[in-house]
């Protein structure tokens, strides 16, 4: 066989990275929990009709079909992977609401797949994890100002840079660019969203082209994106360009409450820029992005926002408000920057030496009794000299090696220290227990 070629965009971790990934992971969960979000896990697959219909994607979805499809001539229905976990979470809100109990809060950490250029930080298949809250008919406002305190609190608590989220209102751009006479505001949000990637000339020609401004409007709108506030004065910033219009009025109340809550609950935590849009259309109100200090210049690593619309039928409406951490992103930035490490490369705590080959079984005897305990453990892979041995716990981390005998000893091969030990009751220090995830120092 000849030597596999990488596929780019695939990012497959090495086990020091991926015991860090789970560390991230379960700290997230634990954090939805606590919170009361419960868990969930969609399909990968979703009707095509329903991915394109959600933004601009049509140009990122994987299509999925059996291999022989088109030799057999089978018109199966079209499917493709989800790029995103709030369309198929959409999907089975309606799919199973007489079974729910609302307002419905879960979460939900899974794979997705979207085919765009990898590049640092931005893959093709990638770990999300994700919350929402959903109601029938009306969702209450609260939500809204909920999603970026639970973020706080999942990340808040890991050895990374701390976060900085960018809040802002689609109201407060649609009812702003409808005071202005824009005629298609949908067109002007997706314009401003790619402010960041492509600059002021160029969304001001955007704007022009696709949704109908003249450059006064134009100019208004990129006015508006400038504005940006730690504090409620961003809405007198916005009244003061002139501008009138009940939608806008609208969507300056709600930014200013959820800028508000944040303050009082996680003061610096929340910005309110009005830049912000999101480029998928089915967000409805309050938006979110965030940076993580020091990787600004790679985006957001965290984003959401209030959708109405996107879990409804003719008769039914479930409006939700959801935030999602790019957990592969946000890790990989941190992984090529080496900005995280692991204190070992294996889970194990305790290496049993094994003096011969005829002592496996009661060196495995030791290992079972550690292992009841949650110290993990596993037996020398070979009797050779204890040195040897030793070297091997070296270079994988482990730092304690077991040596059986009458009486047993357990020996600390970081400091030295070698002490009699009893496999039923040793405890090792708790900062030896697991491996140590720590941020770059």
């Amino acid at each position: 066989m000849t030597r596999p070629t990488p596929i780019s965009g695939f990012p497959e971790w090495m086990p020091p990275q991926r015991m860090i990934e789970q560390y991230v992971v379960d700290r997230i969960r634990n954090t939805f929990e606590l919170y009361g979000f419960a868990p969930l896990e969609t399909r990968a697959v979703e009707p095509l009709d329903q991915l394109l219909r959600k933004g601009e994607t049509s140009k990122e979805v994987y299509v999925l079909r059996r291999l022989q499809a088109e030799a057999e001539g089978a018109d199966d229905d079209a499917l493709g992977l989800h790029f995103d976990l709030t369309v198929p979470f959409a999907r089975f809100i309606l799919e199973n609401s007489g079974k729910l109990q609302f307002p419905f809060r879960r979460y939900q950490i899974q794979k997705v797949w979207r085919g765009e250029r990898p590049q640092e930080g931005r893959y093709r298949e990638f770990l999300q994890a994700d919350i929402d809250v959903v109601d029938r008919d009306t969702l209450p406002f609260h939500y809204e100002a909920e999603m970026p305190l639970v973020v706080a609190d999942a990340l808040g608590g890991l050895p990374i840079p701390p976060i900085r989220i960018q809040v802002n209102n689609r109201k407060v751009c649609e009812g702003f660019y409808r005071g202005v006479g824009i005629t298609d505001p949908e067109a002007a949000l997706r314009a401003v969203d790619k402010l960041d990637k492509i600059g002021p000339d160029r969304v001001a020609e955007l704007l022009m082209e696709t949704a109908g401004a003249s450059q006064a409007q134009a100019k208004a709108a990129l006015a508006l994106a400038e504005i940006s506030a730690g504090d409620a004065s961003f809405a007198d910033a916005v009244r003061a360009l002139g501008v009138e219009d009940p939608l806008l009025d609208e969507g300056l109340a709600e930014l200013v409450r959820v800028v508000e809550t944040a303050n009082e609950h996680a003061p610096g935590l929340l910005v309110a820029d009005l830049k912000i849009a999101r480029g998928l259309d089915y967000y409805t109100g309050t938006v979110y992005e965030t940076q993580l200090r020091g990787y600004e210049r790679f985006g957001s690593i965290c984003s959401g926002g209030r959708y109405d619309n996107l879990a409804s039928t003719g008769t039914e409406r479930y409006p939700g408000v959801g935030i999602s951490i790019g957990v592969s992103r946000m890790l990989g930035l941190l992984f090529g920057a080496n900005a995280l490490t692991i204190s070992r490369q294996v889970p194990t705590c305790v290496l049993v030496a094994l003096p011969a080959e005829e002592d496996r079984l009661a060196c495995e005897r030791i290992a079972r009794a550690l292992r009841r305990r949650g110290i993990a453990t596993e037996v020398a892979p070979a009797a050779a000299k204890y040195g040897k041995q030793i070297r091997y716990a070296e270079r994988r981390g482990i730092p304690y090696v077991w040596f059986p005998g009458q009486p047993d000893e357990v020996k600390d091969i970081r400091s030295g220290d070698q002490v009699e030990a009893d496999a039923a009751s040793w405890q090792p220090p708790a900062e030896d227990l697991r491996p140590v995830v720590s941020g770059a120092s």
